[in-house]
Formats: structure tokens, sequence, C-alpha cells
């Protein structure tokens, strides 16, 4: 049944409705037109909002049409910017490339706009867009290749215009101190001698008298790289913990008389701290001959605290014990700071300790192949970063490997 025959009999049974005289009937009637207006609003609202659809989509269609036409358009207007691009310098280049590549740039502008193309039109839009990026990538490394061979070819340099500041570094202080230890040796006839950083256990513990089960052959204390034949010395290879090796590699190679100088960076398995560090650096001499004595390694030692710490500074030697020398010293010199009155540096002691030395023991020379019982030594050997805190008072051991540039232009005036 169709809603215009539901109105038609509606209508008829209310015309009935009206003309009755029942009062219930009556109050029947006006519920029924009531009901019926509802309805014929509903009705009216569905056929508004289906045609509001229509106009919608209709005009949505026609949008999103207008929108692929324009951005077509502003693609072949920008394809025509792109292709004659021109540039005389690398700022113009980059300016380009913020311009039409940055995020903030054309390119990205067009792709935020190309959602809401019509779905038949997005692959002529989509190819357009990636046609001026690559171009415009094109052009752009094109300029820059242009750049840099005009100035490569270019011979338009001007002689006469100042020159660029440049701003020279320092020496590093350990490089300053360690110049002036070698320094004040050489003139007193020391030579310097080289040797390797990774040693074997012959020529870093065992020429040098050192037991078998001394601790600083334990790995505790050694840095050792290779450990094959426990019993076989020159298999066992490390990093060396001081540069006494280079002493017996120079004694095996060479006959008295000679005095050296062996600087270089050591290795030892230390905690670092502000006063001890995993590597370092060490400058420890030898001088052998007929008849060298303890006294002779006294004035040595007393010339070189002088030079180097100023000509009132005194010297003290301790007994110690190390087991390439005997007898075996510590040798202090008096505070520098405090003049040996004592201070907080020195302890409150007037001293301070720079350096062990003594007496070559018989037992090594004849290791590296010397006659003990013609040629008598002295050694000596002193700790670069020890040396280079009492000179220039620097609390902290790690600030010298830190390669920190404001640390180290404190001694730009040292040399």
């Amino acid at each position: 049944m169709s809603n215009d025959d539901k109105t038609t009999i509606n209508d008829s049974f209310l015309i009935n409705l009206l003309y009755s005289r029942n009062f219930m009937a009556k109050v029947q009637l006006y519920f029924e037109i009531f009901r019926l207006f509802l309805e014929k609003c509903y009705l009216c609202r569905q056929i508004a909002k289906q045609g509001k659809r229509q106009l919608s989509g209709a005009r949505f269609s026609h949008s999103n049409h207008n929108i692929g036409i324009m951005l077509l358009e502003k693609i072949e207007t920008l394809l025509k910017e792109v292709s004659g691009l021109t540039a005389a310098n690398a700022e113009e280049i980059e300016q380009f490339r913020l311009k039409y590549l940055s995020k903030k740039g054309e390119i990205n502008a067009l792709m935020a706009d190309f959602r809401n193309v019509a779905a038949e039109e997005k692959k002529t839009v989509g190819i357009k867009i990636n046609q001026l990026k690559q171009t415009a990538i094109a052009r752009i490394n094109e300029l820059r290749e242009q750049l840099e061979e005009a100035e490569a070819t270019g011979d338009d340099i001007d002689l006469t215009r100042t020159s660029y500041p440049i701003q020279l570094g320092t020496r590093h202080p350990l490089t300053i101190v360690t110049n002036d230890i070698i320094d004040i040796f050489s003139r007193m006839g020391f030579v310097l001698a080289d040797g390797p950083e990774i040693d074997d256990d012959k020529h870093v513990f065992t020429m040098l008298n050192f037991a078998a089960d001394h601790p600083a052959r334990d790995m505790q204390d050694t840095f050792f790289i290779e450990q094959s034949d426990p019993n076989d010395v020159t298999k066992n290879i490390l990093l060396r913990s001081h540069t006494s090796d280079d002493q017996a590699h120079y004694m095996e190679c060479h006959h008295p008389p000679f005095r050296i100088l062996c600087p270089g960076r050591v290795y030892r398995n230390e905690a670092i701290s502000a006063r001890a560090h995993c590597f370092f650096h060490q400058v420890e001499g030898l001088y052998v001959d007929k008849n060298v004595s303890f006294t002779d390694l006294k004035q040595v030692l007393l010339t070189f605290a002088r030079e180097m710490f100023g000509p009132d500074t005194k010297i003290r030697l301790r007994p110690s014990y190390f087991p390439f020398t005997e007898p075996s010293a510590e040798m202090d010199i008096s505070c520098h700071i405090c003049g040996g009155e004592g201070c907080g540096f020195c302890k409150h002691t007037g001293w301070v300790e720079i350096l062990g030395c003594g007496m070559v023991d018989p037992n090594v020379l004849e290791a590296c192949g010397i006659d003990s019982s013609v040629y008598t030594g002295y050694a000596f050997g002193m700790g670069v970063e020890r040396i280079t805190n009492l000179k220039y008072r620097v609390s902290d051991l790690r600030m010298f490997s830190e390669n920190d540039t404001q640390f180290l232009r404190e001694f730009e005036s040292a040399r």
C-alpha cells in the first residue's frame, strides 16, 4: 500500500470522527491529526537531507577537480622557474634548495594540497610533482658542479689580499717538560735511545733482574697481550711498564762506555684517578763505564734538579729497593713552593719525591753481555707527569690526556 493510499484512508477516518458526538472519538481524532502532522514533518526532513547530500557531493567533486587543475598550472610555472635557475655563489644555491626542496618549500606545499585532488586525477598530478622534484634536484646539483669547476679553474686570486689569520697552537705541557729534561741531560753527554712500547718479558723483566714471582709480572699490574709459553719469556708479550726495556735492548747491541736517555710512554694496570693513570710517560737514564761511582750519580742528579727547579734546590737520597739497581735510592728535592719550610703540597715535610735511582745491579750487566767485573754504572728514572705537576702545579693527572684546549692554552707562554 502506497503512502498516498494511507493518507486517503486516514482522511476519511478523520472526517467521520469529526462529525461524531462521542467525546472519546474526538480525543482520538486530535491525536491522529497530531501523528499525521509528525509523519509528514519527518518525510519533509528526509527529502531535504537527501537533496543536500546530492548538492554537497556535486560541489565537492567540482572543488576537487578545480584543485587538480590549479596544481597542474602551479607545477608548470615552477618547472619553468627551476629550469631557468642561475647562481653566482654557494649562498644563492642554498637559498634555491631551501625554497624548493626543504620541509617548508614549494614541493612539500604541493604534496600537502595533493591530498585534496580528485581520485581520477591523482596519478597525473603525482607524476608532475615527482617530475618537478627531480628537475629541481638535478638543476641544483648542476649549479653546484658549475660553481666548483669555476672555483677550481679560476685565476682571479688576489695575491695582494691580506692572508687569513692562522691560529697557532702550543706544545703539550708533557712535551715541554720532556724536552727540558732531554736538554739538561744532553748537555751532560747523554744521547737518546728509543725502543718498542710492545715488548717481551725477556727485555722488560728477565734481563732487568726481576724475580719470576715478582708482582710486576702479574696480570693485575701489567697489560699482557700474549702468554703462550710460561717457560719461554720471549713468547710472553706485554705493554712495557717502564722504559728500562730500552736500556736492555741498547746494552745488548752496544759496548761500554755509553750514556743514554730513554724517554717514552709506559703502561700499568692501575685505576685512573687524579694521582694515577693506566698510561704515563717516563724518562730513564743509564751510564755504564769503568769506575762509575754513586758520587757521580749524586752530582748528575743535583745538577739536573737545580737546572729544572732553580739554583737553590737541594736534594736528599733515601735508601730504597729496585730489582735492577743495588744500592738503590729515592731522590727528594726541597719543596720549591715553601722553600723547604713545610706546606700542604709537601705534606709539611719540606721535601718532594721526584725519582728513583741506584747503581746498576751486576746481574743486569751480565744478562746484557757486559762484564760486571770491569764495568759499573748508574741508572735513574722519573715520571714526566710528576715533574710537570711540580713545575706547573697541575692538581689532576687526568688533565694531561683529556685534550681540553682551555687547559692547554695556559701553557702558551711556557714556550
